[in-house]
């Protein structure tokens, strides 16, 4: 078994691959082309949202028809039927209205204005990229991701102040769950047909409750830092259970944080929380005889008989050959070279027992010019 500091180890690598992964999304010139497209989006009040989604709740990216033509190269449909915002008129103040406003201000908003906007799916024209580009649902699934869901929410049910609940996704206007601090209280998708994204939001979720609490640490984080931080935890958690979510997480951060001193900011505070899920998911998987989901360093290769190894050594070769997730191909690569030292160190106890057990057998002579090439 792994000592503590192998562990500690363990939890504080995720954490560092899951930044080093999301950061090297964010250098990649096409997510820096999203954020010169999201850069050309008027940014709206509240109000203006709350008008925006009781008009068209499938709304995802507004604006007017001259800048679809203009900053988009894109064009409003026949007929569309236009969303309405409220725009300030705004003018200059005579001495008269500063007297009356009680103000020193030369202008000021005296009402407001209804203006048309249109929704990205009321155009036509050149590709808009938006966060749907980097965040990609269908998970892979893991045949215990639904065991270990369902030991998590009871656990959670059952053993802490929270609560956690079930709803019909349509009810969610397109989230996949959320924590609501006044109450305590988490709610996730209960007809999410992905098992693995179902668990994933859990631990998204959780990690709110513990990050953005209203007694947490980090409470009055912004919103950029908050999600970030709440789904690297739930990547990290994964992770740790051998499910890869970063089709899905490294983009859902990237796109909310858009910053890299905001993800890294974010990250080097929740080291501690990823930790503690960690330990609980760990526990609940060796309740449920879960045991093969863990990951290394749980996995002690001296303790693997010689037909183990050599089994272990040809089934990484074969999983770094399938592997397209460059990340992935680097842990397995990883592996393969551990098994591979492992291997090696047990072939030359071997020998040197061999020799030590037949010293009638000469050993050859190397000369010191002589090396060995392999």
């Amino acid at each position: 078994m792994p000592n503590k500091a192998d562990v500690k180890a363990w939890k504080a690598q995720l954490v560092a691959q899951a930044e080093q992964q999301i950061l090297k999304l964010t250098d990649s010139d096409r997510f820096k082309q999203y954020l010169n497209t999201l850069a050309k989006f008027h940014h709206y009040s509240a109000r203006n949202i709350d008008l925006i989604y009781a008009q068209n709740p499938q709304a995802t990216q507004v604006a007017g028809f001259k800048q679809w033509q203009t900053a988009f190269n894109r064009t409003v449909k026949r007929g569309a039927k236009a969303i309405r915002i409220a725009a300030p008129i705004i003018k200059k103040l005579t001495p008269a209205e500063k007297k009356r406003l009680d103000t020193t201000d030369e202008r000021a908003i005296v009402g407001y204005r209804y203006l048309p906007v249109f929704d990205v799916a009321q155009t036509s024209g050149d590709p808009v990229l938006s966060a749907k580009d980097f965040v990609k649902e269908n998970l892979a699934d893991h045949q215990n991701v639904t065991s270990l869901y369902n030991a998590f929410k009871d656990y959670l049910n059952q053993q802490t102040d929270l609560k956690v609940s079930e709803v019909p996704l349509a009810t969610l206007n397109g989230a996949k769950g959320y924590f609501q601090p006044s109450t305590n209280e988490i709610v996730i998708g209960g007809d999410e047909p992905d098992n693995a994204l179902k668990l994933k939001t859990l631990y998204h979720e959780y990690a709110h409750s513990q990050l953005h609490g209203l007694k947490s640490a980090f409470k009055d984080r912004p919103r950029a830092y908050q999600e970030t931080q709440a789904e690297a935890v739930a990547y990290v958690a994964m992770q740790n259970i051998g499910v890869d979510t970063s089709n899905y997480s490294l983009g859902y951060v990237a796109t909310w944080a858009k910053d890299k001193a905001v993800i890294h900011s974010a990250l080097s505070e929740i080291q501690q929380v990823s930790n503690k899920v960690i330990e609980l998911s760990d526990g609940l998987t060796k309740q449920l005889g879960l045991q093969e989901a863990q990951k290394e360093p749980e996995h002690d290769l001296k303790k693997l008989s010689a037909h183990d190894l050599n089994k272990s050594y040809q089934g990484l070769q074969q999983q770094i050959k399938q592997a397209k997730n460059p990340q992935q191909k680097s842990e397995l690569k990883n592996k393969l070279n551990d098994v591979h030292q492992e291997i090696s160190e047990r072939t030359q106890k071997q020998l040197k027992a061999f020799a030590q057990q037949n010293p009638e057998i000469k050993q050859p002579d190397l000369d010191s010019n002589q090396s060995l090439k392999r």
